[in-house]
């Protein structure tokens, strides 16, 4: 028999960790149920109370609101990616993986592949939920799969920083309370959810430089 090779060892080590991470939520499912919830909020909230308040010239509010809702969604998704992780510190998962004969890093992928399959879910919820309120995909097929992947790369993107936050702060209440100070100035102040030319001078150049923008 072949010895695996380390890029072989690699990918299968980051399938179990991924399959171990999709299964915890297949037997939790107030996990995804609560993660898919969210974004059904953000439309209805963001649609209905404060659609009829923000007037955007030569657009309809809620077209202008879904590219954020999608971006504010797949950004606080990611606290996710960090609390679990935090919690599988303190709860030693992670220092039993460090005992068995696999590649370290296989622990973040797992960790961050699973969270992808949760965002991916949210996407389709908030696309859903969207066509449902009025709003409306204008450009191609095409086009509209290359915006959801990278969104999703967006999203990946940010579950591996909030992954690598987890691993640092080890507590699962720290990394909330962090995630929300980095996280809640990073969706708000960009144009997710208004112009970034109304806003003051010093937000407007932090906004037009947010990569949430």
């Amino acid at each position: 028999m072949r010895p695996r090779t380390s890029i072989s060892r690699f990918m299968s080590d980051g399938w179990i960790t991924t399959r171990r991470n999709l299964t915890k939520i297949k037997r939790v499912p107030d996990i995804l149920v609560f993660t898919l919830l969210q974004p059904i909020m953000f439309v209805l909230l963001f649609t209905y109370v404060y659609g009829g308040a923000i007037k955007i010239p030569g657009s309809n509010y809620t077209e202008f609101l879904m590219a954020g809702i999608f971006a504010q969604t797949v950004v606080f998704g990611a606290t996710y990616s960090g609390s679990a992780m935090a919690q599988d510190l303190k709860d030693g998962i992670i220092d039993r993986f460090r005992t068995l004969p696999m590649n370290n890093a296989a622990v973040l992928v797992g960790r961050t592949n699973g969270d992808l399959g949760i965002n991916f879910l949210s996407v389709m919820v908030m696309m859903t939920t969207g066509f449902i309120v009025g709003w409306r995909i204008h450009s191609s097929p095409l086009q509209a799969i290359a915006a959801v992947a990278l969104l999703l790369l967006f999203a990946y993107a940010m579950s591996w920083v909030l992954a690598f936050i987890g691993m640092s702060v080890r507590s699962p209440e720290v990394i909330n309370n962090v995630s929300f100070i980095v996280l809640f100035p990073l969706t708000f102040v960009s144009n997710a959810f208004v112009p970034a030319d109304t806003l003051p001078t010093p937000l407007r150049i932090f906004a037009e430089w947010n990569p949430v923008s």
